[in-house]
């Protein structure tokens, strides 16, 4: 199942604590992981200060580009739950500047509410 999960570029969630020490090079002095999602190779990273996004390139993907996404710099988002038909979830954020939003997909058991409120958390405050 997770390989056709990964087919289909649907992100799922892992546990922060599993990717600590690989990013602590790239976190400021107090930032902390809340909320990590897997795409294929790539990452979309909620930390207490900025959202990150990791693309990794190439066909070994050695080759890494961190987009550093400050929560004030996002101007609405939504979200959509999955169905009995459609098994994903998505998340769509909208950034300053950006006239298209950013979309990405998660596994229909990823709790997206819980997605919502850790946006809705940084944002709103």
């Amino acid at each position: 199942m997770d390989s056709l999960n990964e087919l289909l570029e649907t992100a799922h969630e892992i546990k922060p604590q599993r990717l600590q020490k690989q990013l602590q090079p790239i976190l400021a002095a107090g930032e902390e992981l809340e909320q990590v999602f897997r795409v294929l190779r790539d990452l979309l990273i909620f930390t207490n200060r900025r959202l990150i996004l990791v693309d990794k390139q190439g066909l070994t993907g050695k080759k890494t580009e961190y987009h550093s996404i400050p929560y004030r710099s996002i101007t609405h988002f939504s979200v959509e739950t999955a169905g009995h038909v459609d098994l994903d979830s998505e998340l769509k954020l909208w950034f300053i500047g950006e006239p298209q939003p950013l979309v990405k997909r998660f596994r229909k058991r990823t709790d997206i509410i819980n997605v919502q409120k850790t946006l809705a958390c940084h944002l709103l405050t």
